[in-house]
């Protein structure tokens, strides 16, 4: 299936490593140029030569850093894009932070870095692009949020907290915006096989227990993502606005 992604451009946060980057690889390998945005330089080095690596009718990478933290800086990526790329079509919000520890613990200094990048640079972003995406009547904003914000997850209090947010800005702002010709949406992700789940994947028994609570009976490679990314980015989705993809092999489904 063409997903008529060829020639679109996008930005994808948080693109160095885990389920960015492997949606930055899938939007190019569809064609599409990606404005790929982390913390530092180093990480994302190899992601433009990953692009290049993926042959024949595939889109290009570029990178840019960027502190999530900083509103100002996360503002100027969308004249970064045009800039460079001359078109911005999709933001992929996908950094985020997720600080572990008892609720009692985790002071405010935690849940205002927490909700920093979790939410208010999404928002900030989805912001910055809304003024391209409105003037020309498309767009896409992709959130990937978790199923944490869902259900809610002990010891990760302000993490499920913030993307429970993301869940909420993604539906509210896909009804302001559906009469204009923007679609939001949101990835709500489970468990997946990446740095975030290092200490999970590090234990055979740690492994064993938290397999038991997925029905599929494994957890999810990051390169799964990446196909939903780019439906969600591509305009056979346009009628598509407000919905939440849950991808976590029936977790949250069961009892």
């Amino acid at each position: 299936m063409d997903l008529q992604l060829t020639g679109r451009v996008a930005i994808v946060t948080g693109a160095s490593r885990g389920l960015g980057r492997a949606a930055a690889l899938a939007l190019a390998a569809e064609g599409a140029h990606v404005l790929g945005v982390g913390r530092t330089a180093e990480q994302l080095a190899s992601l433009p030569g990953a692009a290049a690596a993926l042959g024949d009718g595939a889109g290009t990478i570029e990178v840019a850093t960027c502190d999530m933290r900083d509103p100002a800086q996360v503002a100027a990526l969308p004249a970064r894009a045009l800039e460079r790329f001359g078109r911005l079509d999709a933001v992929v919000n996908n950094a985020g932070i997720a600080p572990a520890g008892p609720f009692t613990e985790l002071g405010d200094d935690v849940w205002r870095e927490v909700f920093e990048v979790n939410v208010f640079a999404p928002v900030t972003l989805a912001r910055a692009a809304g003024e391209q995406f409105l003037a020309q009547g498309s767009g896409k904003v992709i959130n990937i949020a978790s199923t944490s914000g869902i259900l809610g997850k002990p010891i990760l209090v302000a993490y499920s907290s913030s993307k429970g947010a993301v869940l909420q800005f993604t539906k509210a702002l896909a009804a302001e915006w559906a009469k204009r010709g923007v679609q939001v949406n949101a990835i709500a992700p489970g468990a997946y096989e990446t740095d975030a789940q290092s200490a999970v994947l590090e234990s055979d028994e740690t492994l064993r227990r938290r397999l038991r609570k997925i029905p599929a009976g494994r957890m999810g490679d990051a390169r799964e993502i990446g196909p939903l990314v780019c439906l969600l980015a591509s305009p056979l989705s346009d009628f598509v606005t407000g919905s939440v993809l849950v991808a976590d092999g029936g977790e949250s489904s069961k009892l």
